[in-house]
């Protein structure tokens, strides 16, 4: 247990301290794995076979949806249909609402399926541009990016984001499973955020806070942009070919979508592409960094699930006395917050919890739907790529001035809107 444990906090660490991926979840496996006795080359589940398995397993099982939604998303943003979608939302509401502006520019790309990571860079400019108008603290962009893109969007019912589409392969499921709840809760989570956020820039601005410039801040391209109809086509355009397919095709059913959203996109915008080629090879290199990533993750937790002490923390977890969905909800929140990957979390997590609950009779649709909040709340603790990737890379802050709006979006708010869920559920 205590090299289960000590080789998660490791892993927390050097993601912390800015270490590649690739070469801390390898080193923090085997130290899992020397700690529980494991084999290093040879025998039964041994550490390189166990950590191949995982790695090339989920590779395997989601590569295409990675490339394609990476492609959908460099698309959007080559041809500018992105920053038209966002920009039309922008005019609309007006520099007053500011963060409203940016929080839904940023929720109806992600639930059109473009990823999380495009949006950000996509909606950025935009939304640095309007902070500065309306003279609000630039450390909570990072906070207002996040709250619409990976909260009530990423992980609701009908989304193309993978977060909702991984419990599939395990339960039998939809997407679209316990839609209902799925609604009521992403109306509250959304409430509830942009409530606290603004409350959060309100009590910043009568402190003195105020928008500060800085050498080197992005500018708006100028360019000339497509109409925003033709931005929204190709996301309504991947949101019905996913609704047609799923109950035929299961997860396959994404990768029709995405690539029905990619041709339409073609397209419509084909006059408004700057370089499709250098698109193409910017979105495969993206999509190769993100699935890797997650997938070395995913090969740390497939040689801690062979542990003893795995087995142990599990049991414990599933053995939480009082309701089953309590029971998953931690153990897949628990595992996805100590990866920092809410996919990587539930494939790790699914194998071992999914049999077990819906052996106990708990309903594939109601599971479904908790596995898929419940990877979205301790997922955005510091060392999360996403986090780490939108504070510092996109928005060039710091972990102590922005983490701590976006912990209470990105954590807090899905957390409650996790507990609301299963009350849902467990009454009605």
């Amino acid at each position: 247990m205590f090299g289960l444990v000590g080789g998660l906090v490791l892993l927390i660490i050097l993601t912390l301290r800015g270490w590649n991926l690739f070469i801390s979840a390898p080193i923090c496996a085997l130290f899992v794995a020397i700690t529980a006795q494991l084999p290093i080359f040879v025998g039964d589940m041994n550490f390189v076979e166990s950590y191949m398995t995982g790695f090339s397993g989920f590779v395997a099982s989601w590569f295409f949806m990675f490339l394609l939604g990476s492609i959908f998303g460099k698309f959007m943003e080559d041809t500018g249909a992105a920053d038209s979608v966002a920009e039309w939302i922008i005019t609309r509401l007006g520099k007053k609402q500011a963060v409203l502006a940016v929080v839904l520019a940023c929720a109806i790309l992600t639930y059109g399926g473009v990823s999380v990571f495009v949006v950000a860079f996509s909606v950025y400019p935009m939304a640095l541009s309007l902070f500065k108008d309306a003279n609000l603290p630039r450390r909570f962009i990072p906070a207002a990016l996040a709250f619409g893109s990976v909260t009530f969007t990423m992980t609701s019912a009908g989304s193309p984001e993978i977060q909702n589409w991984i419990p599939i392969e395990y339960l039998g499921t939809s997407p679209y499973a316990a839609w209902e709840v799925s609604l009521v809760v992403a109306v509250i989570m959304f409430v509830l955020g942009y409530w606290w956020l603004t409350k959060m820039i309100s009590h910043a601005v009568n402190k003195g806070e105020s928008f500060e410039s800085r050498v080197g801040d992005p500018t708006l391209d100028e360019r000339s942009l497509p109409h925003p109809i033709t931005g929204f086509l190709p996301l309504v355009v991947v949101l019905a070919l996913s609704f047609f397919y799923h109950d035929s095709l299961g997860k396959m059913a994404l990768i029709v979508a995405l690539s029905g959203g990619v041709l339409a996109l073609m397209a419509i915008n084909w006059k408004f592409f700057k370089d499709m080629q250098e698109a193409l090879g910017q979105a495969t290199t993206g999509a190769l960094i993100a699935i890797g990533n997650t997938a070395a993750v995913v090969g740390f937790g497939s040689v801690a699930r062979v542990t003893p002490a795995f087995e142990t923390a599990v049991a414990a977890m599933t053995s939480i006395p009082g309701n089953e969905l309590v029971g998953a909800a931690i153990a897949v929140s628990v595992i996805a917050g100590l990866t920092g990957s809410a996919s990587g979390g539930q494939a790790i997590a699914l194998p071992e919890v999914g049999p077990h609950y819906l052996d106990q009779g708990v309903s594939p649709e109601q599971l479904h739907r908790v596995v898929s909040i419940s990877s979205g709340a301790l997922d955005s603790l510091p060392h999360n790529g996403y986090v780490v990737t939108t504070i510092r890379a996109i928005c060039n802050e710091k972990h102590s001035d922005a983490y701590w709006a976006v912990g209470a979006v990105t954590v807090v708010v899905p957390v409650i809107g996790l507990a609301i869920a299963i009350a849902l559920f467990n009454f009605f």
